[in-house]
């Protein structure tokens, strides 16, 4: 496949996973919404960071690894499983706790540094996302790879992941969205950490089937 166009189906490919709601979409919606712009926007910036790092991992080979040591990958679910449970049951916790933060103030507790971390550990917390990103380099990458290639490649992938998250946390700090969201802050936080930790609870009941298996 001619280079340009193999860059352009990467991308195209692993913009449909990005955009695809999961974890990643709750927390970045929760830290725009919830806290404030900037907030969402580091939020979106740990995306784009965890995108990099599977992205890197991925070209240095981790789906070779992973494949290899059965083991690594059943434990890299359940640890991510067991984060997404913890973060679930943080946010259902905090469901009645009222808003610390106001219109342009930083929220207690870590401000828009916290938002960045747990979006970025969110990110990493699905092995498979790994597996994802190597499933689509090994379909369209070529053979050999140019060198500009290598060199684009992992910018434009933070690009992309940061970008689209930004779009995301631009449109759920708008005024109307925040205010829907603290009008409804208590259930909006269970049904959240509700949907974290169910998806937690998938990953290691992934991980233990494939232990049987």
């Amino acid at each position: 496949m001619d280079p340009p166009l193999a860059l352009l189906s990467i991308l195209g490919t692993l913009a449909i996973g990005t955009m695809s709601p999961g974890p990643s979409f709750v927390v970045v919606v929760r830290a725009s919404a919830g806290f404030s712009r900037r907030d969402g926007l580091a939020a979106a910036l740990g995306m784009g960071c965890g995108g990099v790092v599977f992205a890197g991992l991925a070209l240095a080979g981790l789906q070779a690894l992973l494949m290899q040591v059965e083991w690594l990958y059943l434990v890299l679910k359940v640890a991510g499983g067991l984060y997404l449970l913890y973060l679930g049951y943080r946010i259902w916790r905090g469901a009645k706790t009222p808003l610390a933060a106001t219109e342009g103030a930083p929220p207690a507790g870590g401000g828009w540094r916290k938002s960045f971390v747990i979006a970025f550990v969110t990110q990493l917390s699905n092995p498979k996302t790994a597996i994802w990103y190597a499933s689509v380099f090994a379909a369209f990458l070529p053979n050999p790879i140019p060198t500009w290639m290598l060199w684009t490649m992992l910018p434009l992938i933070f690009a992309l992941e940061a970008g689209w998250y930004t779009i995301v946390a631009l449109a759920f700090s708008a005024t109307r969205p925040r205010a829907i969201y603290i009008g409804a802050k208590l259930w909006i936080d269970r049904v959240t950490g509700g949907v974290v930790g169910l998806l937690g609870g998938r990953l290691i009941l992934e991980a233990l089937r494939g232990r049987a298996t």
